[in-house]
């Protein structure tokens, strides 16, 4: 089986790279930042930078070198809490989370449609379930992934393609992403999560979140009427 992951620097893509790669897998890695891709010991390397025009043409690029593949792991992303709406946070945000992501699945998924089969699984977040009043263009990034994954796969179905798709959402993950002062809840271990994932993902799960704490937080959060969510202090 052949992977690509990109964001794959640190974190959970880092963690789900080694244990693809321990299980036999030819894994292509990529990042903004290639010095610690070294340590993967993975089958290619390659510079990527989501927020830039040239990264869709990278990405395929690297799926020729490696003769197609399987399957489309995308991690990469940004956040952080803005409670003052700043605008570079929030426009960093979309630029990431929203036009990147678009630019990577979108190319996974077109060359997916004309070698006939393939999975693209994605990194979203819990914070896709509500709108966060401290992180705004990250909830709100998170939801738009999740509803365009749910829109691709219908296309797919539509269009007959064997594509498969798996929507990762965890909760606070113990990751450089969360570094800072605030005390995030309920934190999980990389490590832990990236077993989840990669357990998720052999068999084709469709939505995970990750773990059964948040599955129950963020059930009660879906039904929570909007005059009741406005009034939550987060």
């Amino acid at each position: 089986m052949k992977a690509i992951i990109v964001g794959a620097s640190s974190g959970i893509g880092y963690e789900v790279a080694k244990l693809l790669i321990a299980k036999g897998w030819i894994v292509g890695v990529a990042a903004r930042r290639v010095d610690r891709l070294m340590d993967l010991k993975a089958s290619y390397v390659e510079q990527i930078d989501v927020t830039m025009s040239d990264a869709d043409q990278k990405l395929s690029n690297l799926i020729h070198k490696m003769g197609g593949i399987d399957l489309y792991f995308h991690v990469s992303g940004i956040g952080k809490q803005n409670r003052n709406l700043f605008p570079d946070i929030e426009l960093n945000t979309v630029q990431t989370n929203a036009l990147g992501f678009t630019r990577m699945v979108g190319e996974a998924y077109r060359h997916f449609a004309i070698q006939g089969k393939g999975h693209i699984a994605c990194i979203s977040s819990i914070a896709g379930t509500k709108g966060l009043g401290p992180a705004p263009s990250y909830s709100a990034t998170k939801a738009f992934q999740n509803v365009y994954m749910q829109a691709l796969e219908q296309q797919a179905q539509s269009r007959n393609l064997a594509i498969s798709f798996t929507d990762i959402r965890p909760g606070f993950v113990d990751t450089d992403l969360l570094n800072g002062d605030f005390h995030y809840p309920l934190m999980l271990k990389p490590e832990r999560v990236a077993k989840t994932i990669v357990h998720a993902i052999i068999h084709q799960r469709r939505i995970v979140v990750i773990d059964w704490k948040w599955r129950l937080i963020t059930f009660f959060w879906s039904l929570l009427p909007n005059r009741l969510w406005r009034l939550l202090k987060l």
